[in-house]
């Protein structure tokens, strides 16, 4: 039977939020103090309610989504995740002292490390869409988080093989791995890539201004390198500061284009039925947002996070819009997914929001 509000020939899809950065500021505080009390170990309660508090102010078709994540499923998660990295980590090196000749693990161990950072960022993904609902219904993300972390490990070595050049290339492929296994229910979305979002020539600019710094900075330090038994150089010292520090920013604001390309281009890719989606994005966005988020957490002492975190959802969901239909009308309900599944995310210290 079909709801009287959703016509059985689609709806369109449209965002909205409620989110002000006042509302988080008390929540920032109460979160700050008790990682301070705790020594940092309630900071998985305080990613909950920060999500939760977020997730509730954003809406689709004036419905507001949920979030069913809990404090306790993040920190087991965790410790599982620890034990999974340290134990092969610290088997390896321990033999590596009774026998030189175990160093050989060395290598294959890194490896399955990096496919194992692969196969945390899948299942990050999949335990905050297992944690999402939406009228009701969970969204679910199918698929291998194997698979996807050779995947990584694959498109890792091509970037590095490559200097570099294959990574607009990486985030694309990784992106559609991910966007194009999620569903809301059993309404699976599907992954079109466009030619339209160029990537490359933003890149470009990135790469260049990342490498002629970082051959700058060799140079500057083989230059003024103090000879054996030389005093320190502390003016040097300060200089190298100055020049690492703005270095930094000329990377944030020469990326800005390109991570603003990656965002219209991911997004714009997304479909579910006739429906699409475009985020109206621009450089200067991206760099207003990064920079005032950042003078937040720096004079607040990372206090307020969860006021940094509602921006940036406000700064989404604010910019995204849709057109065409999708038919909701017999969206059945996914299954419950691990409540570990971001454990090893948090391991690498690569949680997201």
């Amino acid at each position: 039977m079909t709801d009287a509000t959703t016509p059985a020939s689609g709806e369109t899809l449209t965002f909205g939020q409620t989110l002000k950065s006042s509302d988080f500021v008390g929540l920032g505080i109460k979160n700050g103090l008790l990682y301070l009390v705790t020594f940092g170990i309630y900071s998985f309660w305080a990613r909950t309610a920060t999500r939760r508090r977020i997730w509730e102010k954003v809406s689709l078709n004036g419905e507001a989504f949920s979030y069913t994540g809990k404090g306790l499923e993040l920190f087991l998660g965790f410790l599982l995740g620890v034990v999974i990295l340290l134990v092969p980590y610290l088997a390896v090196i321990g033999l590596t002292v009774v026998d030189k000749r175990f160093a050989l693990l060395i290598l294959p161990l890194y490896i399955a490390l990096i496919v194992a950072l692969g196969a945390a960022v899948f299942m990050a993904f999949r335990y905050l869409a297992g944690r999402t609902r939406w009228r009701g219904k969970r969204f679910q993300l199918t698929g291998s988080p194997a698979k996807f972390g050779w995947s990584y490990l694959g498109y890792f070595l091509l970037t590095m093989i490559t200097l570099g050049w294959f990574a607009p290339a990486m985030s694309m492929r990784l992106s559609g791995q991910l966007w194009g296994a999620l569903a809301y229910g059993d309404k699976k979305l599907s992954w079109q890539r466009s030619d339209k979002e160029g990537l490359y020539a933003p890149f470009t600019l990135a790469w260049l201004v990342g490498i002629g710094g970082y051959v700058a900075l060799i140079v500057m330090m083989l230059k003024s390198m103090p000879t054996a038994g030389g005093a320190p150089d502390f003016a040097f010292i300060g200089r190298l500061y100055a020049f690492m520090l703005v270095y930094i920013l000329a990377v944030v604001l020469a990326s800005a284009a390109y991570h603003a390309a990656v965002i219209r281009a991911v997004i714009g890719a997304i479909r579910v039925d006739e429906a699409r989606f475009a985020i109206s994005l621009k450089a200067v966005d991206l760099i207003v947002l990064s920079l005032t988020n950042a003078l937040i957490l720096i004079f607040t002492l990372g206090f307020l996070l969860p006021v940094v975190e509602a921006r940036s959802a406000r700064f989404v969901i604010s910019r995204l819009s849709s057109t065409g239909t999708v038919d909701l009308s017999n969206v059945r309900q996914a299954p419950r997914s691990s409540g570990g599944d971001e454990g090893l995310a948090d391991a690498f210290g690569i949680s997201s929001i």
